[in-house]
């Protein structure tokens, strides 16, 4: 209980930096209705954290619904806007940059500006054809950068080879960098300071924190060390929680193409959490997990079925191996359905906080 005490109280010390539950301009007017919204956030987590220790024995994990929360997460990105709105203030904009004819890719952007839609951002896509020069994009983005209509930016990935990706990250301007891509946005999130966060590694971060999975001094393996995915989720779940931007505190192994399988298993069967983004599919079978671990599950693989023949979306975790992960884990995000709209929802919230940060800007 005094564990769970000390989990409650830094949630609630977390609120509060964010400021997150006073976010909307009139309700930051009114001290009562903060403090209920606080109250009520808090009770949600601090139940959700002690039936996590408090449950009786189960058959099987509770799978995460990835687009329940996507869905909660942009109910509150609409009523942002909307209070945005409200207060005179431009719709935000966003334009993504798509470059080729990656039919995933395509895929991917329609779902972005799908959501923007439905949450009260405008948005345009920019198709180019993949023999463009890197010249070209550049010029592009600079374009877009000293746009003031235009407060998202960003370019979909993957690029055509010829193309320098970290070099065009970089060149989009931190305070439209919605992929939380650019070095700057890089650097001040791995120094614990407020920063535009990758979406996909954030979507990750709400998963834990909304889904009640402590974090606080527990073992955490992440599998994948992308500079976009993989590094990006560690950070934010080994830094000091007490930080200008909480992390998790809790204890990290990454591994990597290099870690062998049986040292990866002896490193996961000791994890509270499994967070897989190697971009291996089913890389984590039952045996590698712990009895009553989190898994989270990033891999986002296309193989073809071995018995209809066709093409299917699977993750790194081989979620339907006999049904035994499901059996041991006691939370589980599927593929898909998981990881994947959460990645589009937070990139909405990135485009409203860049919205409000140009304005500043400007202003100053």
């Amino acid at each position: 209980m005094g564990q769970e005490r000390a989990w409650c109280q830094r949630q609630r010390d977390a609120e509060r930096r964010r400021g997150a539950v006073c976010s909307s301009p009139r309700a930051a007017t009114s001290m009562a209705h903060c403090s209920r919204r606080l109250a009520s956030n808090l009770g949600r987590l601090c139940s959700q954290h002690r039936l996590l220790h408090l449950s009786g024995p189960r058959s099987e994990a509770v799978i995460i619904s990835g687009r329940r929360l996507a869905r909660q997460i942009q109910r509150e990105a609409k009523l942002d806007v909307e209070s945005w709105i409200a207060d005179g203030n431009r719709r935000p904009h966003l334009s993504v940059v798509l470059v080729g004819d990656n039919p995933a890719s395509h895929s991917y952007v329609k779902n972005k500006t799908k959501a923007a839609a439905d949450v009260g951002i405008t948005s345009d896509t920019i198709l180019k054809p993949a023999s463009i020069t890197e010249d070209e994009v550049l010029e592009l983005i600079s374009k877009l950068n000293n746009d003031e209509k235009v407060d998202g930016l960003l370019v979909q990935l993957p690029l055509p080879e010829h193309l320098n990706e970290r070099k065009i990250c970089n060149a989009v301007s931190p305070a439209k960098d919605v992929d939380g891509f650019h070095v700057i946005n890089v650097g001040r999130m791995c120094l614990d300071q407020m920063s535009m966060l990758p979406a996909t590694p954030w979507g990750v971060w709400e998963i834990i924190q909304r889904t009640g999975i402590p974090t606080l001094g527990k073992n955490v393996v992440v599998a994948g060390r992308s500079k976009n995915v993989g590094m990006p989720i560690a950070m934010l779940l080994h830094t000091d929680g007490a930080h200008e931007r909480p992390g998790g505190d809790a204890t990290v192994t990454i591994s990597h193409r290099y870690t062998p399988k049986d040292q990866l298993r002896e490193h996961t069967k000791l994890a509270d959490i499994i967070v897989a983004a190697a971009g291996i599919p089913k890389l984590i079978t039952a045996d590698m997990i712990k009895e009553g671990a989190a898994v989270i599950d990033v891999g986002m693989n296309r193989i073809q079925d071995p018995i209809t023949g066709k093409a299917k979306l699977v993750g790194d975790v081989d979620f339907e191996g006999n049904g035994e992960v499901k059996k041991k884990a006691s939370f589980i995000t599927p593929v898909p359905g998981g990881v994947g709209p959460m990645t589009v929802a937070m990139l909405m919230k990135n485009t409203i906080i860049a919205a409000k940060k140009l304005l500043k800007l400007r202003e100053n």
